[in-house]
């Protein structure tokens, strides 16, 4: 269909009030929450031709959260592990019932499926191409337990697979998010071979994503590439301690009893310090238990990097932990952190639904590009693309 200049015109004029609309939303009033940390109760509602978007290795839609939330419509997501089957349907389940409501249909297949495929049924030149190819073997934490990080085929052809959609699909922006140690891979070069190739400037760098106002110790690679202008990343903003983020959730959350390490772990910091709301970890192995007093981020919220490694959410036969994390307060209450802290501890807006089963969520959450940076990410470009000033 050919649309008519006045309708261009309709649909720029949508779009532009919907970036300022985001970009100037201000928290519920009933929190006491970060200054930057939008938190949002109810699902942006988008305009009919609102910019599209394909997002591959998507889990359970942390990056799609974020697009809908800067006013971009995600109409395909690409998902499967077939390491883990099960784990993998769940999360797509979750997913189609957070983004159906936009149209967005979930692909149960690899990403080198889909490309074998030829893209079938995928957009031509989508505002916005997305991917967060799986990190496992490039993660420091992995690296650390095996002696060095080990690039595999699968990596190697999931790469391919992505500069493979860059020169099918010829997206108007592409977007890529990976652990830092990422940018040193051979799969990183492929993907950037296939962006030099195809005429996209490009612009990456290693972010800490508290520098953008989520309450957490997270550092990625992030990487922006676009066509005829270039979008640059956005540029931070206040940072924000943990507690801040999450008090008002604080006296609904379960109780709970500290571990014999995590009594020593507040014991050593009392000795040298204030009483103050401490975060710590249940996970830690024969290695002291990680900790951070109210006013920093929180750790990494991880999920389970290699199978039988337990992290925040499974333990070491990949099963559920009824508590991954506890919360203590000077007044001696210990508080069980749940899911809904530690999601929006890792930036998911209100209006995800989660499902009830600790495992998937925990796995959406650690899996997920944190939502509250994906939005300033792409209310960024979407000013650039414009030529917007917000």
């Amino acid at each position: 269909m050919i649309r008519t200049l006045q309708q261009e015109r309709a649909t720029r004029e949508n779009i532009i009030a919907f970036i300022k609309k985001a970009k100037t939303k201000k928290p519920s009033p009933k929190l006491d929450v970060c200054k930057n940390f939008d938190n949002t109760y109810k699902k942006p509602v988008l305009p009919d031709d609102a910019p599209i978007a394909v997002v591959l290795f998507a889990g359970g839609g942390g990056i799609e959260a974020g697009m809908v939330q800067a006013g971009i419509r995600p109409v395909i997501a690409v998902e499967f592990d077939p390491s883990k089957p099960d784990l993998s349907r769940a999360i797509a389940k979750t997913h189609h019932r957070n983004f159906s409501k936009y149209g967005c249909r979930v692909v149960q297949l690899t990403v080198q499926e889909v490309a074998w495929l030829g893209f079938i049924g995928f957009p031509r030149r989508p505002d916005y191409l997305h991917a967060s190819p799986v990190c496992a073997n490039f993660s420091q934490a992995h690296t650390a337990k095996a002696g060095k990080g080990i690039e595999t085929a699968d990596d190697l052809t999931a790469a391919i697979a992505v500069a493979e959609a860059i020169r099918q699909l010829q997206p108007r922006v592409f977007t890529l998010e990976n652990v830092p140690r990422y940018q040193n891979s051979q799969s990183f070069s492929i993907i950037l071979s296939a962006l030099e190739q195809e005429g996209y400037l490009v612009d990456y760098s290693v972010v800490s994503m508290n520098k953008f106002g989520l309450p957490q110790a997270r550092r990625r690679l992030v990487l922006v590439a676009s066509r005829g202008f270039r979008v640059a990343l956005p540029s931070g903003a206040t940072p924000c301690g943990w507690y801040r983020a999450i008090a008002h959730l604080i006296p609904t959350m379960p109780d709970s009893q500290l571990l014999s390490k995590q009594r020593q772990a507040v014991e050593k910091f009392l000795a040298a310090n204030e009483p103050t709301p401490l975060l710590i970890e249940r996970v830690g192995g024969r290695k002291d238990v990680k900790y951070k007093p109210a006013h920093l981020p929180c750790n990494t919220i991880l999920r389970c990097l290699r199978r039988a490694a337990p992290t925040h959410f499974t333990d070491h036969k990949d099963c559920n932990r009824s508590k991954f994390a506890d919360i203590w307060l000077p007044d001696s209450t210990v508080k069980s952190l749940s899911i809904e802290g530690a999601a929006i501890l890792q930036g998911f807006p209100s209006w995800y639904e989660f499902p009830n089963e600790t495992a998937t969520a925990g796995s959406i959450i650690g899996y997920s590009v944190p939502p509250s940076f994906a939005t300033q990410l792409f209310i960024s470009a979407q000013s650039k693309l414009l030529g917007v000033a917000v």
